[in-house]
């Protein structure tokens, strides 16, 4: 049986942005779509449920679909659920959440702690759509991009459109540098070149998907404004997130944190696998 994407709703428009979001995505990689709804009371449930049920129909009548009512934490639910799911997909933000919140309390705990892909849909219809064409990634060093890197070119894939692969690096403070020698050259004597990192980063699962057209970027300077430009122009944004060792959940860090509070279109954070 195929894993379902997993969408967690509670009546809030930022919810339902995320079943029309999520409908569409469950055609694409042809997998089932599960509508999930945790409640504390049982006079929530149908009403929410069915509007969402009705929503997604409505949007993609060729998806599959199924739903469920919980009762108790939203997030831990759908923590739960996602140990067998392709992704959850979760609203940048509740009903309970307070006014002028970024993200939601339910989205910020899923992404962190999660066993599977997050994404949480964000930004205006233009970048929850496919206006743009482009699919952007973070890849930084070391193997915490790995897997985000093979789930962007999927996504890329799936869409037919433009990877764009953004590497952003600054240099050793005190670092020695001249006119004459390359940028590249203030980092450390051990460590490759960022676009050399990049290419090595992208060899592997480009040459499964051979078909899809790559743009690579190599930033010197912030990984958060590097890809918060990059995701000006994209559909969806992803990065990877580490597992902390000793602990459970994953290690989002301040660029991550800034990213799903400050991203212009829906960012998927893939755990390390």
């Amino acid at each position: 049986m195929t894993i379902p994407l997993v969408v967690g709703v509670d009546g809030s428009e930022a919810s339902l942005e995320a079943v029309d979001w999520a409908a569409d995505e469950a055609v694409r990689h042809a997998v089932p779509l599960h509508l999930l709804h945790a409640a504390a009371r049982d006079h929530e449930v149908s009403d929410v449920i069915g509007h969402a049920l009705e929503r997604a129909t409505e949007r993609v009548p060729a998806v599959r679909l199924s739903s469920e009512v919980l009762h108790g934490d939203a997030a831990s639910a759908l923590i739960d659920k996602g140990r067998n799911a392709f992704a959850l997909v979760v609203g940048s933000r509740g009903l309970g959440d307070l006014a002028g919140m970024l993200l939601g309390s339910v989205g910020l705990a899923v992404a962190a702690r999660a066993d599977c892909p997050v994404v949480v849909v964000r930004g205006a219809a233009e970048h929850r759509g496919a206006r743009f064409g482009n699919v952007a990634v973070g890849v930084e060093e070391g193997e915490g991009s790995g897997t985000a890197v093979q789930f962007a070119f999927r996504e890329a894939h799936v869409r037919q459109c433009r990877l764009v692969a953004v590497h952003a690096w600054s240099a050793q403070y005190g670092a020695p540098t001249s006119p004459q020698a390359p940028s590249w050259y203030a980092l450390e004597a051990h460590r490759r070149p960022p676009a050399q990192l990049l290419d090595e980063a992208l060899r592997d699962p480009g040459e499964r998907y051979r078909d899809t057209s790559v743009t690579r970027r190599v930033v010197e300077g912030p990984a958060r404004r590097a890809l918060l430009d990059a995701a000006s122009e994209a559909d969806l944004l992803i990065v990877g997130a580490r597992r902390r060792e000793g602990h459970l959940g994953l290690q989002l860090g301040l660029t991550n944190h800034a990213l799903l509070h400050h991203a212009p279109c829906p960012i998927a954070i893939v755990p390390q696998m």
